[in-house]
């Protein structure tokens, strides 16, 4: 149940940080000022991945890969690439990503200018995006 509840989550971050990325390089190069909007879809994708890292470690410390990993120890689990991406290098880079949003969330409210802002959001955004993608389990996605 939560994994499905965090796989049905991951299109909808997918869908804000996407939208976040546009939206701020849509108004970086049109020059468009800086509007209510701009502000609630950085923070808005923000909350909505937070949620994700609690879905996230939920299901990450309930699945059996992670059972797998607590009998058989780390240097077994590192030697097998299911194990290792499920409980190491899928949530590292999403707890990656999410910091890297957070300081850019952070830097862009500090900004003085509308152009600096979206600028910010494009940046840590959008790397925040590739990281995401990167590292997300395609082939499990919904199994």
């Amino acid at each position: 149940m939560i994994k499905m509840l965090h796989s049905t989550w991951a299109m909808v971050v997918l869908l804000m940080l996407v939208i976040a990325v546009i939206n701020a390089i849509v108004s970086l190069t049109s020059n468009k000022p800086f509007k209510e909007k701009d502000l609630r879809i950085p923070l808005f994708t923000l909350v909505v991945v937070y949620i994700q890292l609690i879905l996230g470690l939920t299901a990450v410390f309930t699945s059996a890969q992670f059972h797998h990993l607590k009998e058989v120890g780390m240097g077994a689990a590192m030697k097998d690439s299911d194990i290792r991406m499920v409980v190491i290098e899928h949530p590292l880079m999403m707890i990656i990503a999410l910091i890297v949003m957070t300081v850019g969330f952070l830097k862009f409210k500090n900004k003085s200018t509308d152009k600096e802002m979206y600028k910010t959001i494009a940046v840590y955004y959008g790397i925040a995006l590739l990281l995401v993608l990167s590292r997300i389990p395609w082939g499990n996605w919904f199994n």
